[in-house]
């Protein structure tokens, strides 16, 4: 998400330490989940993945066949729910929808038990397919700083992303790891963090999304990489999906997508500094990224991120080589996609090479996923496209032991 007040702190003193090579090791030997290995440089595209016998795809593949189409289409969606006020309707809405992911929003200080009961009461209404439970993507904004969404018993209060681009990288991973550990106590499988943003010292404070709030880890790519990838490296050391976002970086606009329309970017390219960030990410093995929703004048100026096929497919896919999941930054309340209709925010999304829909706003689901279904009768390139986000979506379910095919 764009942005999320509340105090931090400020700290300087960067100490970059190479983990890309550590990253991918505990990528690979973490169990997430039921002990299955989240190594994204072993994951098989699923564009690719027709006569492919990698034991990593078949319970996704499996489950994916026995789902009626409904299904299909609800596993692109992530709904939220408010753990301090848990709405029924909104949740009963996102069921009839067969939505395949949660968001955990607002604050709440109820603590790690409370929040896992609250989880599991979700997880045992998820659908089934083909006989087996299709279990949740439980995820929330737990960065630290102003945006720690889950706090009280249980939670350690997180200091700012710019007080751990402060640490040394060996502690933040370790410290990393204690924050995942405490999320998937709670029964969260995915963190929609590391920020790897890059906010120019020069702009600091005026960059309305990031800097305004301490959420950048540092002022150059030199620093922000390794931090973001200590983090990712922790959390996959205790079985957490993680996510950068938002790409391809918040951190030269002034504006912020959640409460600002055209929010553009002029400065970013293709092979900026802020872009290298996530690169580095992706090659040590992210699982996710979040796209922003501002735009990019100097790599498609007529379209935002998360609507560019030039952002999403060309430069993540194609470029830097991604092969997990792209989620989009709120798709739901965000004023900066408010002029784009529902359906076609998420239809727009997905064909620019997205995979899941992420709204605050549950009540949107219905004429997004209409929107999307009655393309996918239109359109069978986008059909196609959207098999292949399910099968994405799916994969790394399968990695946080939310599949069962046995």
């Amino acid at each position: 998400m764009a942005s999320h007040p509340s105090p931090a702190h400020r700290s300087s003193g960067k100490r970059p330490v190479r983990l890309a090579s550590v990253l991918a090791l505990s990528l690979a030997v973490a169990g997430v989940g039921g002990g299955v290995a989240v190594s994204q440089a072993a994951a098989v595209d699923p564009a690719k993945a027709s006569g492919t016998a990698a034991a990593a795809t078949t319970c996704a593949d499996t489950t994916f066949k026995a789902m009626t189409a409904s299904q299909r289409v609800g596993q692109l969606f992530m709904g939220s729910v408010t753990p301090s006020a848990p709405d029924s309707k909104r949740i009963a809405l996102m069921r009839q929808y067969h939505v395949g992911s949660v968001f955990l929003a607002g604050r709440s200080k109820a603590g790690t038990k409370a929040t896992k009961t609250l989880v599991d009461g979700l997880q045992a209404k998820a659908d089934s397919a083909g006989g087996h439970r299709v279990r949740l993507l439980v995820s929330t904004d737990q960065e630290g700083g102003q945006v720690q969404v889950l706090s009280g018993p249980g939670f350690s209060t997180i200091p700012s992303a710019l007080t751990q681009g402060g640490w040394s990288t060996s502690t933040l991973r370790t410290k990393a790891a204690g924050w995942a550990k405490e999320l998937k106590a709670a029964g969260v499988n995915l963190n929609l963090a590391p920020v790897a943003d890059v906010v120019p010292a020069s702009l600091g404070r005026a960059n309305a999304p990031i800097g305004r709030y301490d959420r950048e880890f540092g002022h150059t790519a030199a620093t922000v990489a390794p931090h973001s990838n200590a983090f990712l490296a922790g959390s996959a050391q205790s079985g957490v999906l993680a996510t950068l976002k938002h790409f391809p970086g918040l951190g030269s606009v002034r504006g912020n997508t959640d409460t600002t329309a055209n929010v553009v970017d002029t400065v970013t390219t293709t092979t900026s500094g802020s872009v290298t960030a996530f690169k580095s990410g992706i090659g040590a093995g992210a699982p996710f990224v979040m796209t922003s929703s501002a735009t990019y004048s100097k790599i498609d100026a007529k379209n935002r991120a998360a609507f560019s096929s030039k952002v999403i497919k060309d430069l993540l896919h194609e470029k830097l080589g991604f092969k997990g999941v792209v989620i989009s930054d709120d798709l739901g309340n965000a004023v900066a996609v408010k002029a784009v209709s529902p359906g076609d925010r998420a239809v727009k999304f997905l064909s620019a090479g997205g995979d899941l829909v992420l709204t605050v706003e549950p009540n949107l689901i219905p004429a997004m996923t209409k929107a999307v279904q009655s393309r996918i009768t239109q359109s069978a390139t986008f059909r196609k496209q959207v098999d292949q986000s399910v099968h994405r979506v799916l994969n790394a379910k399968q990695k946080a032991g939310l599949l069962s095919c046995g």
